[in-house]
Order: structure tokens, then C-alpha cells, then sequence
């Protein structure tokens, strides 16, 4: 089991950058893909990025590509997403999810962090 803590949200300008952090317990992070979602009012929850568990492969949403960028360090415990050139459809809360190697559901999720973008 994994539990996982986010930070680094806040308000940003359209624009400008963040750097979101996810935290997780355990020693066993690397048996786990990690993803990105977000979920903005009056919108289902979507994936942003994934990253697999070896870091090699990473994925990620077409809204954002280009603009985003997922990184993990299994030593640490951490993933990472860096979100530059932000617009104010990017506002939402951002959620860390893991997923167990080899299954296709991601079971584990943090408390989520809000992100809001001005014009």
C-alpha cells in the first residue's frame, strides 16, 4: 500500500509555471506507475500524465504536451509534474495517483492540490 501527499499548487498567471510534488510512503515506490489527473468544476477527472515505474516511459494528455512534463525519482519517493506555459483552462485540482506494476487501475490517490491559472 502507498499513500501519497501533493503540493505545490497555487495561483498562477497564464503563462506562468508550477511545479507540482507528490510524496509517497512506503518502500515499495518502484513497484508502482504514477499518474497525474486532474479535475476542474463541472468536469469529470481526466489523466494529465503518466510515468511507469522505471521512468523510461512516460505519456501524457494531447491538452497538455509540449507544456508538461512528468518526472519521477524512485530514490526519493517523489514524482513530479512541471507545468510551464499555464492556461486558465488548466485550472483544476491535480491528484497523484498510483498504479500497482501490471494492473490497469489506479488504486492509490493523494488528496489533490489546487491549481488555478489567471487571465
Amino acid at each position: 500500500q502507498v499513500q501519497l501527499v501533493e503540493s505545490g499548487g497555487g495561483l498562477v498567471q497564464a503563462g506562468g509555471s508550477l511545479r507540482l510534488s507528490c510524496a509517497a510512503s512506503g518502500r515499495t515506490f518502484s513497484s508502482y506507475d504514477m499518474g497525474w489527473f486532474r479535475q476542474a468544476p463541472g468536469k469529470e477527472r481526466e489523466v494529465v500524465a503518466t510515468i511507469r515505474w522505471s521512468g523510461t516511459m512516460t505519456d501524457y494528455a494531447d491538452s497538455v504536451k509540449g507544456r508538461f512534463s512528468i518526472s519521477r525519482d524512485n530514490a526519493k519517493n517523489t514524482v513530479w509534474l512541471q507545468m510551464n506555459s499555464l492556461k486558465p483552462e488548466d485550472t483544476a485540482v491535480y491528484y497523484c495517483a498510483a498504479r500497482k506494476i501490471g494492473l490497469r487501475v489506479f488504486d492509490y490517490w493523494g488528496q489533490g492540490t489546487q491549481v488555478t491559472v489567471s487571465s
